[in-house]
């Protein structure tokens, strides 16, 4: 079978959402992975979207914005930002949460924000390269009962403490999140091109636990920016089938959000 680790990488984000769950879907490969597992085999789940677009059925390909025709013009029903996040999400009634990440450290933490020259230096200055903004994610960190990280693994991406915690994972490690009294209960997986991560019971600190028929172990630490540990009983992630090949591509029907690779 031909597929590219972008499709691998939203398919295998698109497991871990069940039958029957309250979701929300950020924009792009995690609105993928989602309509992907709406269709395939997460029935009657209940998705929204950052900007209020309820129970959509993307028309004609996934949209690249969170109100898109694509997404509202057959939703159930459609109102705003606060609603979404204010109400739904930040009263911890959303099961699950898929976001992206430009850079994301060892706890899961989420940097959106900015990179900048002198992270460590305690004065706030301006960034060397300013980000494309947390939009609804820190909502969805902090409220979700879980939610799962997607991005593409890069060293430059995957780093040992983000620059800037723009949606906060398991911060320090430990205990650390526990003492904020967040409503959600923190990342259950990071899903990337190469492999899935899921955080270490007591440190919170997250392990490579199943990597693809693409990948390799040591390549996924070759591309990690920490001293990445290894699951003792870390898998070989099941390769697509023929049917979640095609419903996947049923949802992305433009192939827009697939890339080579």
């Amino acid at each position: 079978m031909n597929y590219t680790r972008q499709e691998m990488m939203a398919i295998a984000a698109g497991r871990e959402i069940y039958a029957g769950e309250m979701a929300i879907f950020g924009v792009g490969l995690s609105m993928l992975a989602g309509h992907f597992a709406k269709r395939n085999h997460a029935f009657g789940i209940k998705d929204l979207t950052e900007g209020g677009v309820y129970g959509a059925t993307p028309v004609g390909g996934l949209p690249w914005g969170i109100e898109d025709n694509r997404i509202s013009a057959n939703a159930t029903s459609f109102t705003h930002c606060i609603d979404a996040l204010g109400m739904m999400v930040a009263s911890g009634r959303c099961d699950v949460g898929i976001i992206g990440a430009a850079q994301i450290d060892k706890y899961g933490n989420v940097n959106t924000t900015g990179l900048w020259e002198e992270p460590a230096n305690p004065a706030y200055l301006p960034p060397k390269t300013r980000l494309s903004g947390s939009g609804g994610a820190p909502e969805i960190t902090c409220s979700c009962k879980r939610y799962i990280i997607m991005a593409a693994h890069e060293k430059k991406r995957f780093v040992e403490k983000v620059d800037y915690i723009s949606s906060p994972g398991y911060l320090s490690g430990g205990d650390a999140r526990a003492r904020y009294n967040f409503h959600g209960g923190g990342p259950a997986l990071i899903v990337t091109t190469l492999g899935i991560m899921r955080p270490e019971p007591v440190t919170n600190e997250f392990i490579l636990t199943g990597y693809y028929h693409s990948s390799s172990i040591e390549e996924i630490k070759e591309n990690t920016g920490w001293d990445l540990k290894v699951a003792p009983d870390v898998q070989l992630v099941p390769e697509p089938s023929p049917r979640e090949l095609e419903n996947l591509r049923a949802v992305d029907q433009t192939g827009m959000l697939r890339k080579k690779g």
